[in-house]
Formats: C-alpha cells, structure tokens, sequence
C-alpha cells in the first residue's frame, strides 16, 4: 500500500511511522529541520508502546516529487494545521490518481468540506485522530500515554474495500483503528472534546489538572462543550443525549499535566488553531441561531495571540 502522509508532526509522524513498520510504502512531507533530519537519519518514535526506528525513509518538501516513488497514492494522510489545509490539499493534487482516497485526521468539522470544494466527492474518506505525540527533536516523534486510535469511514456510513484495506494496513502497524458507521458523529464527537481542551488549556494558561478540579473553571469547561453539542445538533449531527457529559469523563481520565497543542503552539509563539475550533463553533452557531457566548470569548481572548508571536508583533 502506497501511503503518503501530508505533515510529519506528531500525529502524521506516529501514524505514517507505524504504518511504514506494518509494511506500508510511505512518503512523508516535512520542512525544515524536520526534514534535514529525516533525510540524514530516519524517523524515530519514542514511546511506551514500543519505540521504532526506520533508518531510512522517503521524505521530501514537494508532494509532487513522490510521484516519481510511489506513483498515484493508496492513501493520503492529511495531517498539517487546520489553517494550512487548502494549501496542503493543492500541493498533494498530484499524487491523487482515480482510486486515491485522501483522509483528513485533522481536529475540526469543517475541514472535509475544503477537501471535497478542491477535490472529487469520491476521493474524500473522513477520519479522526487521537494521540499524544508531538516532535521532540528534529527527526523524533514523542508519543505519551497509551491513547492512538484511527478512525474512519465512508461519508455515506458505508462498507467499502479501502477502508477494509486500510483498517488491515493499521493493524499491521500496530495501530488501534476503527471503521465508522457515522463518521460524521464520531468527528463531532472528537471534536466536543478537542475544543474543550484546546479553549480552555490556552484561554487559561494551564493543565487540564487543575481545570477540571476547580468549580469554576470545570464550569466553563462543560458549558464550552455543551455549545459545540448544540451547534452540532442544530446542524443536523446525530450526537447523543449527554455528549458533552461524555467527552468531561473523558478528560477526567486523561493525565493531570496534558495540555493541548494548541496550548504548546500559544506557548512557543506559533499559530493558533483557535479560528478553526472555538472560531468554527461561534461560526456555524450564528448560521443556525445557536448562541456560543463562551467559545466567542475564547476567539476574543486569544485574538491577538492567533497569528503567532512574529505576526502579532509585526501587527503592533
């Protein structure tokens, strides 16, 4: 199976290393050191699951370059900044032949309707991500926790020979995966609890721990995810009575120090996600009449922080 793994960051490097250890062929698209790394010494993933080390890998700047590798893909694995997708989804163009199919494991609920605007309806396969891993050093993927699962699926809810294919392709790898009935759920679902984290690690400058333990900030925590179940809901997602209430178990669950990336992004001065999760529920809030107070105050808390450190100064 050919696979090619658009963005080499924590979620593109765990998977698209896994992948590549089950027997995949995969190219990985990085920049920078990043990539310099990858070139000299291979990808490495440190994790308690099991490190790896692939001494050698396929990797370059320019999608187009792997067409001469690997031909027209199996698979394309879009794993870059929500903010980054349109230019992420021309630059694979290439690579998609007719029996491509180019799943998305990004965080927000509006990034398949990018890739189905810029590419055909048939070569679009939703999917969702969950990991903690991030890049430790050039050319290292870190993965914490025992938490990696795929999920993914037809957008018609079903059964199909590449996601059987690529379900088998993760299990190979070792890879916790899922085919999905309702994709659409299950990424709102990963979606309830993703800007739950991201707003509130961010907005309040802490880990979950001490977060979810204070009355009020607990508060502020289920009202942000109960907005998204409303907003989901009145877009005709086919979420659960209690969703909310399930996703704040979850994070129950998580360790005391996690925080988001979008947390780390705020801390290292890079650019924010934040139109993309809190921003995405304020948006299709005001289209269905659903009132977000609180992820509209997470967007105005953090507005001047989104462009990034370099760009923010630059504004002043």
């Amino acid at each position: 199976m050919r696979v090619v793994v658009m963005g080499t960051g924590g979620v593109g490097g765990y998977f698209g290393g896994r992948l590549a250890q089950g027997g995949c062929d995969v190219g990985f698209v990085a920049r920078g050191a990043h990539l310099a790394a990858l070139r000299k010494n291979g990808l490495r993933i440190e994790s308690k699951l099991g490190d790896l080390h692939l001494p050698e890998v396929l990797a370059t700047d320019d999608p187009a370059s792997l067409r001469a590798s690997l031909g027209a893909a199996d698979f394309i694995l879009i794993c870059v900044k929500l903010w980054d997708t349109e230019n992420a989804v021309r630059a694979i163009a290439p690579l998609v032949g007719a029996e491509t199919a180019v799943v998305s494991f990004q965080n927000g609920v509006e990034k398949d309707d990018v890739l189905r605007r810029l590419l055909a309806e048939r070569a679009v396969v939703g999917g969702v991500s969950y990991v903690s891993a991030k890049i430790l050093r050039p050319g290292v993927i870190g993965q914490s926790g025992t938490m990696q699962k795929l999920v993914f699926g037809e957008s018609d809810g079903g059964g199909s020979s590449r996601t059987a294919a690529l379900l088998d392709a993760c299990k190979r790898g070792g890879i916790d995966a899922e085919i999905s009935a309702d994709i659409t759920r299950a990424i709102w679902e990963k979606f309830i609890f993703i800007v739950g984290l991201s707003a509130t690690t961010t907005a309040m400058r802490s880990t979950i721990g001490p977060i979810r333990t204070n009355e009020r900030t607990r508060a502020f925590l289920l009202g942000v995810m109960r907005e998204v179940v409303a907003v989901g809901l009145a877009h005709g997602v086919r979420l659960e009575p209690g969703a909310a209430e399930k996703q704040l178990t979850f994070v129950d669950g998580l360790p005391p120090g996690t925080l988001s990336s979008m947390a780390n992004d705020l801390d290292n001065g890079r650019r924010l996600e934040v139109d993309w999760l809190s921003g995405s529920v304020a948006k299709l809030g005001r289209e269905a009449g659903v009132a977000t107070p609180l992820n509209q105050a997470v967007c105005d808390i953090l507005a001047l922080h989104a462009p990034g450190r370099s760009a923010s100064s630059q504004a002043g």
